[in-house]
Formats: C-alpha cells, structure tokens, sequence
C-alpha cells in the first residue's frame, strides 16, 4: 500500500498560490473546491507523485498563514541546467529569492518565498540516505 502525502497549508489567495505554484514548480491541478462549509481550497502536484499540496481559505474564520523561517519543502533536481530553469521559473512566478536561515540550503541551493511566507528550497543535489550519516538519533 502507497501512502499519499497532502501538504495542507492557509493561503490568503487561493487563486494566487495556485498560478505560482503551477507555473513555477510545474504542478498541475488534481482537485478544486469552492464554498464547501466555509471552506475554497485547491489541491496541486503532478498525478503518480505520493504528495501533493492543498491550498484552502476559510471566509468565516481566515486564518493567517504563519510559516516559520525553517518551514520548508525542499526539491532536489540533481540536474544542474533543469536546477537553474527551475530557479528562474518560481522567481517568474513572482517567488521571491531569500537567503536561507540554515546556510546548508545556500550552498546548492536556493531559497523562494511566496506571499504567504512559504519557503521552498530548490536544491541542486541528488538526495540519498547516506546523506543521513553521522546524524545521531534517539528515542525516548
């Protein structure tokens, strides 16, 4: 059985994040929804990925979108020309370029933020697990 992963997040904008996030990371819409209890939202990804993104506004009760600056959702296009089409992509879709409060992202990567405050990360690397080692976990 495949897990499916939704990244919920309030928006001010749902129309806005919409066109941005589809123009510059290249999803498509999966799902749309309007007035249902309150709620309009719509749900962005590619169709076969095991995630995909919703986007919801609520009329009686907006709640401010209120992202931290180590809220991320991080890319990895291990390609460097499909990284720097990509880059210029999410600054045309009217993502802004920030530095990273965790300077790894800065060193093969670049960091966007939308007008919400949403950080995405479009990192130059493969990602693997061996990228893991050395990092020490525990459990309680």
């Amino acid at each position: 059985m495949q897990t499916q992963l939704r990244i919920a997040r309030p928006v001010r904008d749902v129309h806005r994040s919409r066109d941005m996030y589809c123009q510059g990371l290249g999803f498509r819409v999966l799902g749309s929804f309007s007035d249902h209890q309150g709620f309009d939202g719509v749900m962005l990804g590619l169709p076969g990925l095991s995630y995909h993104f919703e986007f919801t506004f609520c009329h009686f009760h907006p709640v401010a979108p209120t992202p931290t600056l180590e809220d991320l959702v991080v890319f990895y296009l291990p390609d460097s020309e499909q990284w720097s089409q990509r880059c210029e992509q999410v600054l045309a879709a009217g993502f802004t370029s920030r530095q990273a409060f965790n300077p790894y992202w800065d060193e093969h990567g670049r960091t966007f933020e939308d007008p919400d405050g949403y950080r995405v990360v479009v990192h130059n690397a493969d990602w693997r697990n061996d990228e893991l080692t050395g990092v020490t976990t525990t459990r309680s």
